[in-house]
């Protein structure tokens, strides 16, 4: 799970970013509006380029079908004649005017689709399929000549294309005129602060603001330093410095304790929310001192009560990407019982997939898929055993208990999320089974991985230290401080906790380019 970067980049979490984006904002808003898409799409192309130049060439490919399928699929709706009907009315047969147009508009959608998913599935799945495909053979003792390419997969491939489709989608649908200005769609399939790892923005929300002439706002440049800030420090000091932790008891589970093993799982669950949730916060606030308003992609989503809440807190913009572009379309809940659970289960199972070519993300979206149904079938029993138990006249014993069983169910798909392999998920899980105890020796193992001498129990004490700030903040902001948070006497608290945010990630940060682990996605 743990990605490296080589080499000079315009990461994020790099001096590069820090003179990349301060250059790029100033001059975006010296030039005029009519210059300044180019200037962001020039930037955009090399902030891409700076991992893999060649690979460029594949944005340029997607973007340019789906461009070419948006001005065809918004010209299929215009009253005026298409000399595209003239071509295509023998292939088509006898059908009508309007026949001919839904016919053509799905051929265009699904070249365009298939297009995009065939870039996907050679770069990100074809090796994967092939080891498959060859094992079996082998298995079934034939012979199997295809060999595996030396391919790499180009980063954010996953987030540009499901980008990119959903313009064609709701150019198709007729909830979006096509963009006849290419730059643009460029633009809005590049833009870089979100090009690599989300938000996945829908064209209704980001197309429409290129058009638009923006103003430096002082308030838009203070709220979106801030978010930027936190960030980074969930990212910097956060998830960088628990990822040691986790690599170590991840990239050598055998021969570990059951407690050693839960805690990593934990500080994992940790660990891959601060760094992507990191990402796009950088991301929207980047964005955001432009001018430019990005969705929002977590809500803090470990204080979710059910796991449906969960993936309506989590990665929201691929979430609703699933119920939009493949949940609804497959019937959504307006179906017999069995379909819908079905449904549901074949997006979780689909969403594992995109997450990456491995039996390990595919148990992971299915064991999701099987939550999501097992919510459905036990919802009314629960709330029944809740007030039966008198739990549910207890809103805070309620609240807590039904948090901590979503958290652990999340905690427990992590595992296969995490893991290198099945057959390392398979050993955690039966470690933890049958090898957790609570002696001296398992609390110190679980505390200390690396070594029991004083670095390691200071360095153990900071990142609980460092938790427990980070939960504080998080919470920060939520209904229940809500009150406190907006007191006009605590503004000078709020300034210090900014300025204190600032101090810990120069201090305590991990400055090393790791990158984000969305990235390999």
């Amino acid at each position: 799970m743990a990605v490296s970067v080589q080499g000079k980049r315009v990461l994020f979490n790099s001096l590069q970013f820090l003179i990349f984006f301060p250059v790029v904002t100033t001059l975006y808003f010296l030039l005029p509006h009519r210059w300044r898409w180019l200037l962001l799409l020039t930037a955009s192309c090399y902030f891409y380029m700076c991992f893999i130049p060649i690979y460029l060439l594949i944005l340029v490919v997607t973007i340019t079908v789906d461009y070419v399928a948006g001005i065809y699929l918004d010209r299929c709706d215009r009253i005026e004649p298409l000399d595209a009907f003239h071509t295509v009315s023998d292939y088509l047969g006898g059908y009508g005017r309007q026949q001919q147009q839904a016919i053509l508009k799905k051929r265009i959608l699904l070249a365009s689709i298939l297009c995009n998913v065939g870039m996907l599935f050679f770069f990100k799945y074809f090796n994967f399929a092939n080891s498959n495909l060859a094992q079996l053979a082998a298995t079934l003792d034939w012979n199997y000549p295809i060999k595996h390419l030396a391919i790499i997969l180009p980063i954010g491939l996953s987030f540009h294309t499901f980008q990119s489709m959903s313009y064609t989608i709701e150019v198709y649908r007729g909830k979006f005129n096509a963009e006849r200005n290419f730059g643009l769609f460029a633009l809005y399939v590049m833009f870089y602060p979100q090009l690599v790892a989300g938000p996945i923005e829908r064209p209704q929300n980001l197309l429409p603001q290129f058009h638009q002439p923006k103003q430096f706002d002082y308030a838009l440049l203070k709220s979106g330093l801030k978010l930027m800030a936190w960030g980074f420090f969930k990212k910097l000091v956060i998830a960088d410095r628990v990822a040691d932790y986790v690599n170590s008891v991840y990239n050598a589970p055998l021969g570990q304790h059951g407690l050693t093993l839960i805690t990593a799982t934990v500080l994992f669950a940790v660990q891959i929310y601060c760094d992507f949730s990191g990402y796009s916060d950088i991301a929207i606030g980047a964005a955001r001192v432009m001018g430019f308003k990005l969705m929002t992609n977590f809500n803090v989503p470990y204080i979710a009560l059910s796991i449906k809440e969960f993936w309506s807190r989590w990665h929201i913009s691929l979430s609703t990407w699933f119920k939009d572009y493949l949940y609804f379309p497959l019937g959504g809940n307006r179906v017999s019982t069995t379909r819908h659970y079905l449904n549901l289960f074949i997006v979780f199972l689909v969403s594992g997939i995109w997450h990456g070519a491995n039996w390990t993300f595919i148990i992971w979206g299915a064991l999701h898929g099987i939550y999501q149904i097992l919510t459905v079938l036990t919802e009314r029993a629960g709330e029944q055993l809740r007030h039966l138990l008198g739990i549910a006249r207890l809103p805070v014993v309620d609240r807590g208990v039904r948090m901590a069983i979503t958290f652990t169910l999340v905690c427990f798909a992590w595992i296969f999320f995490r893991a290198a392999t099945l057959g390392d998920a398979w050993q955690i899980i039966r470690t933890i089974v049958v090898n957790t105890r609570f002696t001296r020796d398992d609390l110190l193992a679980a505390l200390l991985p690396f070594s029991g001498d004083n670095t390691a129990v200071s360095h153990a004490l900071c990142t609980l230290m460092l938790l427990g700030v980070f939960i504080v903040a998080e919470l920060w902001g939520r209904p229940w401080y809500a009150r406190l948070r907006l007191a006009p006497s605590t503004y000078y608290v709020r300034q210090l906790a900014w300025a204190s945010f600032v101090v810990l990630i120069l201090t305590m940060g991990r400055f090393a380019q790791n990158s984000f682990i969305y990235f390999q996605f």
